[in-house]
């Protein structure tokens, strides 16, 4: 009864420049990523009100590396929302884990895991068990009580201490994925803030 969200969030998105710029024109759209290490699932991903966020990841060091690293704003509407800083979807979360579980184990096969890609990787950003779990969530919600999820959204404490025993991190954001593509109500090429002389 109360999934659905009432107001417009902003989400930034960094991509490739030439790729980015296409997708403003109308010339190409956004497309979903369907990594088996996903985050939240399959969808649209968006840094919710980061764009500072959105562009540090855009230039990170990666394979392969953005050549010319870009920001794109996005006006969408949640809509129906799986929002797993709600107490009743994180306690959906977690039975739809122990369902997957049971039927998992029921037709012999193994859990994936969340792992780390690299030595230096201590947030475990390659989360094949969170994705995996949170598409049968949304398979479930369907399946069991008719819902149809529009977006998923979450927190995540990621980064270093800020400070020494800090509880905040250098990489905290709110992550989006947008399974329906007309929540997405709006592209933008975020600007500078302009000096109103106040």
């Amino acid at each position: 009864m109360y999934s659905s969200k009432p107001a417009y969030v902003f989400g930034f998105h960094g991509l490739e420049e030439e790729s980015g710029k296409k997708i403003l024109m109308g010339e190409d759209m956004l497309r979903h990523s369907t990594n088996s290490y996903d985050w939240l699932g399959h969808g649209v991903y968006f840094w919710e009100n980061s764009y500072e966020r959105a562009w540090q990841f855009a230039n990170e060091k990666r394979k392969p590396k953005l050549e010319k690293p870009f920001v794109l704003g996005a006006i969408i509407d949640l809509g129906v929302c799986f929002d797993l800083l709600d107490k009743k979807w994180l306690d959906f979360l977690g039975k739809a884990y122990l369902d997957m579980e049971i039927a998992l184990s029921e037709a012999g096969k193994d859990l994936p895991s969340n792992t780390s890609f690299n030595q230096n990787d201590f947030d475990f950003k390659k989360r094949e068990l969170d994705c995996a779990v949170i598409r049968y969530a949304v398979f479930l919600a369907q399946e069991e009580q008719g819902i149809s999820f529009d977006s998923v959204r979450a927190a995540f404490w990621e980064g270093e201490a800020l400070y020494p025993n800090a509880g905040f991190k250098t990489h905290n954001h709110i992550q989006l994925s947008v399974i329906n593509p007309n929540c997405i109500k709006g592209l933008f090429m975020p600007r500078e803030k302009v000096d109103s002389g106040r």
